[in-house]
């Protein structure tokens, strides 16, 4: 039940690792393991904008 009262703690956790993926694709020499850490940060980056999403109706309508 704590996870659904946190959700934004974990759409900032999935946030976070997406930063560190972007990060390491910075630093990658080799070209195919820089696309591949990048495509998985934009991966994740989605993920969470659609969690954010869904969650969004959750809010109080006044």
């Amino acid at each position: 039940m704590s996870g659904e009262s946190q959700p934004s703690e974990r759409a900032q956790q999935m946030r976070d690792k997406a930063q560190e993926l972007e990060q390491a694709a910075q630093h990658a020499t080799d070209p195919v393991e820089r696309q591949r850490l990048q495509d998985k940060a934009m991966r994740i980056r989605e993920k969470t904008e659609r969690e954010e999403g869904r969650g969004s109706g959750t809010m109080d309508p006044m």
